[in-house]
C-alpha cells in the first residue's frame, strides 16, 4: 500500500514535502476523531486539495454529492467541502441536519451569474412569446434560483432531464456552453441559454488543446460540457467529471488529456497511478481556497452552518426531487 506521501507526490497541481504530509498526517487524525465526535460526514468535490480529499468521506461531482446528500440517514452534521451553492443543495435536502461550509469564501462565479431577481423577471418576459416555458436550472445555481426552476440538472445528466420535459421552449440557467451542449443533444428542443458561464473552463482554449494533440496524436482528450464548444469540438469524450474518472478507470487508454479544473487531474493521478493524465486545465480559486486547517476549524467550532428559509428551501427541493425521478 502506498504512502499519502507517495499519494501526493503524484499530484502536479501542488508540491509536497515530507513535512508537508507529516502535517497532513496530524490533521487527519485530528479531523478523525472530530467526525466522531460530532457524528459527521465530511464530503468533497473532485476539484477540492488532493489532502482533503484523502479524508473526506464521499468525493464526486455535484451529482454524486446531490445525491449522496439526499440519502445521507445516520449523520447529524455534513462538513461540505465544495462551494457555497453545493452546501445549500445538502440543506435543502437535509433541512434538520446542521450543514458546513468550512471556507466561507468558496462560492461560485457561475451561480453568482443568475441572480434570482434577474431569473424571475425573465421569466417573465420569456413567458408572453413562449407560454410552455420550463425553466432547467444547472445545479450550479443558489438556493433561490433553484426555487424558481421546473427541475434542477448536473452537467451528468443534463440532456436526459431535457428530453424529459414535455416543453418545447426550455429556458436553460445559468452555463451557455452547458446549454450549447444540450441543444446539440436534444435538438428538437428550443434551448434559450442564459449568458454565463465558468470563468475556470471559459479560459481554455481549443489551441491549447490542438497544441496537445499535436504532439501525442494517440492522447485521449476529455472535455467538461462547460468548456467552450470549439474546445468541446476536439474532445474524444464530452463528460461530467464523475464520467472522466470512469473513462479513466475503464477504458484500456494509457495517456489521457483531463480538459476542466486541475483538481480532477490530481484525483486520478492518486487513484489510477498506472496511466498518465496531462493537464489542459485551469485552478478554480473558489476550490481551493478551503485548506485542512479549515476543515478542522468547522468542526471545532462548528462554522460555518449554511441555513435556506422554509419559502426557497420547499421549491428548490421539489425542483431537486423532480431531477432525481429523472434519473432514478
Amino acid at each position: 500500500m502506498s504512502t499519502l506521501f507517495e499519494e501526493l507526490s503524484r499530484v502536479k497541481t501542488f508540491e509536497y514535502t515530507r513535512e508537508d504530509v507529516r502535517e497532513f498526517e496530524v490533521l487527519h487524525e485530528e479531523i478523525r476523531a472530530l467526525k466522531k465526535e460530532r457524528n459527521a460526514v465530511i464530503v468533497a468535490h473532485n476539484y477540492y486539495r488532493p489532502e482533503i480529499l484523502k479524508i473526506a468521506d464521499f468525493v464526486g461531482d455535484s451529482l454524486e454529492l446531490a445525491l449522496m446528500a439526499s440519502n445521507v440517514k445516520d449523520a447529524d452534521v455534513i462538513d461540505f467541502c465544495g462551494v457555497h451553492f453545493m452546501a445549500e443543495t445538502a440543506k435543502i435536502l437535509n433541512p434538520t441536519r446542521t450543514v458546513l461550509l468550512p471556507n466561507l469564501l468558496a462560492g461560485c462565479q457561475l451561480a453568482d451569474s443568475a441572480p434570482a431577481e434577474e431569473l424571475k423577471a425573465k421569466i417573465e418576459e420569456l413567458k408572453k412569446p413562449y407560454p410552455d416555458l420550463a425553466v432547467v436550472s444547472y445545479v450550479n445555481t443558489t438556493a433561490a434560483v433553484k426555487a424558481l426552476s421546473d427541475i434542477i440538472c448536473t452537467s451528468a445528466n443534463a440532456g436526459k432531464v431535457v428530453r424529459s420535459l414535455p416543453n418545447e421552449n426550455i429556458l436553460f440557467v445559468p452555463d451557455r456552453n452547458l446549454a450549447s451542449h444540450v441543444a446539440q443533444q436534444v435538438p428538437e428542443k428550443n434551448i434559450i441559454p442564459w449568458e454565463g458561464f465558468c470563468y475556470v473552463h471559459q479560459q481554455i482554449t481549443p489551441q491549447e488543446v490542438s497544441r496537445i494533440r499535436e504532439a501525442d496524436p494517440e492522447i485521449a482528450i476529455l472535455v467538461h460540457p462547460e468548456c467552450r464548444p470549439d474546445v468541446a469540438k476536439l474532445a474524444d469524450a464530452v463528460l461530467s467529471t464523475s464520467g472522466m474518472v470512469r473513462f479513466a478507470k475503464e477504458r484500456p487508454n494509457k495517456r489521457f488529456l483531463v480538459v476542466t479544473e486541475c483538481g480532477l487531474s490530481d484525483r486520478l493521478a492518486m487513484e489510477v497511478p498506472d496511466k498518465t493524465f496531462i493537464k489542459g486545465c485551469k485552478l478554480c480559486t473558489f476550490m481551493k481556497v478551503t485548506s485542512l486547517e479549515d476543515v478542522r476549524n468547522s468542526l471545532t467550532k462548528m462554522q460555518y452552518a449554511i441555513e435556506v428559509p422554509e419559502d426557497i428551501r420547499v421549491p428548490a427541493e421539489r425542483a431537486l426531487r423532480r431531477m432525481f425521478d429523472v434519473v432514478g
